[in-house]
């Protein structure tokens, strides 16, 4: 007689914590909500049975989990997985959401959904008021702009596939946030053991982006050959580690001044005689590289030469996301930028005459003088250190380069001091520098704590203003390093309100009546005590007037940061 066929139950919920370790997932940044009991069940069920999942870091606020994610993949290229609770936690990671995409970072976000079932007709049905009102006609539609995949989970069996499937979409290239919705009634669900499949990455995997045809990348070095002026202008090659030193022995090799435009990493040493700022200076240009970057100057005030050769590296060179772009280049090559500028370093040495390096010997020359002259300026604007209660942020930056050493990790979201953050806090190693993709205030704080979490024996320093800080919702970000030992150093530059605000209305109106009457609605509550915010969480505090007292207290705070707590150095520069 023919034995009746095992037949093996797990939940949905099962599957996906098996699903997320399929998929390489190694934390769950969480904001839970009545949706996720059956995960809640099962987690316990899990670590009762001593079984493995990813490791859950619970966040007060979803802006730290969504960043928290974003700069766990900055630092490591690897994406991890965002857990937040129906449409009101997806609200609440949009802006997030917004940064992740226009910085092409993978993430996978998933949302709970309210249950469907009214009446108790299934396991997980509507049991509580919020079920009842937490339910849009599109709650995929608060993130649908910002996410490449969006998707309901419709059955259980289709589980580890949806998982694949995001995790693949995210990674492939160009990255970038995916979406994932939850219903708590297919949580519930119960699926034979047999009918999950396995979805491997070797079969499913993501698609990375390549080498370019050596016939455009030979037409590129045949113009550098003849140029007498050549630029390039970068902002993210950098999120490929090897990118820098590929950036300078090409820049050297030809006598190409880089320019980096709004990065978001460091791209170059800024050591670099081949460095030329952050400002590009393209008037005289004859070819140009833009190198990954999304906005390579403001053509509203940049000077720019007609006649000038561009050619166009990038991993987007399409700008898919943007409606309209507006930046003309005469050959475009779509691919990884490390390969493709490993390809045109090859093809312009097997080009290379005695004359073409002589010439480009001397522009490197050139540019070691000008670079000497810039830095120069630079240490002339750091040496006024300002007053009391008005300290130059130049000079405050200087003394942070000075402290923090060549292996700390600098995540800017200065905005108006973003680019004195850059010019003064001197960063030389591929990866020390960190900067802000989106339009999203509120990013560094929790990217500055998933760079930790990926990098714990790195110091990680945060330059915020306080727009930016107040966006970053710092209670939750500093609960949260204390609760998982991830401490980082934040300074704080405090000018009491937005001054994007008011120099964007200076701009288009310099003689209006805001200016006329200094009425530009950007400042905000003077006199606000930061550092207590960092010290309810257990952190240490200081607050810093006197610009006599920077050197000292820089010192202290990273004493602390490197004993084990957050600290926040809340400096008072002039205000707006």
């Amino acid at each position: 007689m023919d034995k009746a066929p095992r037949v093996k139950l797990h939940s949905t919920a099962h599957y996906f914590l098996d699903g997320l370790n399929d998929i390489g997932i190694e934390y769950l940044f969480s904001n839970f909500g009545t949706d996720h009991a059956p995960l809640i069940e099962e987690m316990a069920r899990w670590k009762k049975s001593g079984w493995h999942y990813p490791k859950v870091v619970n966040c007060p606020h979803e802006n730290t989990a969504m960043h928290m994610a974003a700069g766990f993949a900055m630092a490591t290229g690897r994406g991890q997985a965002v857990m937040v609770h129906v449409d009101a936690g997806t609200a609440n990671s949009a802006m997030a959401m917004h940064n992740a995409r226009r910085g092409r970072l993978p993430l996978v976000l998933m949302a709970g959904k309210a249950p469907y079932t009214v009446r108790g007709e299934l396991p997980g049905s509507r049991d509580n008021y919020v079920h009842f009102i937490q339910e849009p006609f599109d709650q995929a539609g608060i993130v649908r702009p910002y996410a490449k995949w969006e998707w309901t989970l419709p059955s259980g069996v289709m589980t580890k596939e949806t998982l694949r499937r995001a995790h693949t979409v995210a990674h492939s290239d160009p990255m970038g946030p995916v979406y994932l919705m939850l219903p708590r009634e297919t949580l519930t669900q119960t699926w034979d053991e047999a009918a999950m499949r396995p979805f491997p990455g070797e079969r499913y995997g993501a698609v990375s982006a390549g080498a370019a045809d050596t016939a455009a990348v030979a037409q590129i070095a045949d113009k550098l050959l003849w140029a007498k002026h050549p630029v390039m202008v970068t902002s993210y090659a950098g999120r490929n580690l090897e990118a820098p030193a590929l950036i300078e022995e090409l820049a050297r090799a030809a006598g190409i001044r880089v320019f980096e435009a709004g990065p978001l990493y460091l791209n170059i040493s800024r050591a670099s005689p081949c460095f030329a700022g952050m400002m590009p200076a393209i008037a005289e240009a004859d070819v140009g590289l833009l190198v990954d970057v999304d906005v390579p100057w403001i053509p509203k005030h940049t000077k720019e030469n007609p006649q000038t050769w561009w050619a166009h590296i990038d991993v987007d060179v399409v700008k898919e996301c943007f409606p309209i772009w507006g930046f003309a280049s005469n050959a475009r090559l779509q691919g990884d930028s490390v390969l493709i500028l490993r390809q045109l370093l090859e093809a312009l040495r097997a080009k290379a005459t005695p004359a073409f390096r002589e010439a480009a010997a001397k522009r490197v020359a050139a540019m070691r003088g000008e670079g000497n002259e810039r830095r120069a300026g630079l240490a002339k604007q750091a040496g006024d250190k300002g007053k009391s209660g008005a300290i130059n942020p130049h000079y405050l930056c200087a003394e942070i380069s000075k402290a923090i050493g060549d292996d700390a990790i600098v995540v800017n979201e200065g905005i108006r001091n973003g680019p004195v953050v850059n010019n003064q806090i001197m960063r030389t190693r591929a990866g020390s520098s960190i900067g802000f993709a989106g339009g999203g205030l509120g990013s560094s704080s929790g990217t500055a704590l998933g760079i930790k979490l990926a990098k714990p024996h790195a110091t990680v320093a945060q330059m915020v203003g306080d727009g930016g800080f107040y966006f970053g919702n710092p209670s939750s970000v500093y609960a949260v390093s204390k609760q998982y030992k991830l401490p980082i150093f934040t300074v704080l530059f405090d000018n009491s309100g937005w001054s994007a605000v008011k120099e964007a209305t200076l701009r288009v109106y310099p003689e209006g009546d805001a200016q006329a009457t200094n009425e530009f609605n950007a400042l905000l509550a003077p006199d606000i005590e930061f550092a207590k915010i960092c010290e309810a969480a257990g952190g240490y505090g200081e607050r810093v007037d006197d610009p006599d007292a920077v050197a000292a207290a820089i010192q202290r705070c990273l004493k602390e940061v490197r004993g084990g707590r957050s600290a926040l150095m809340h400096v008072r520069i002039p205000v707006l």
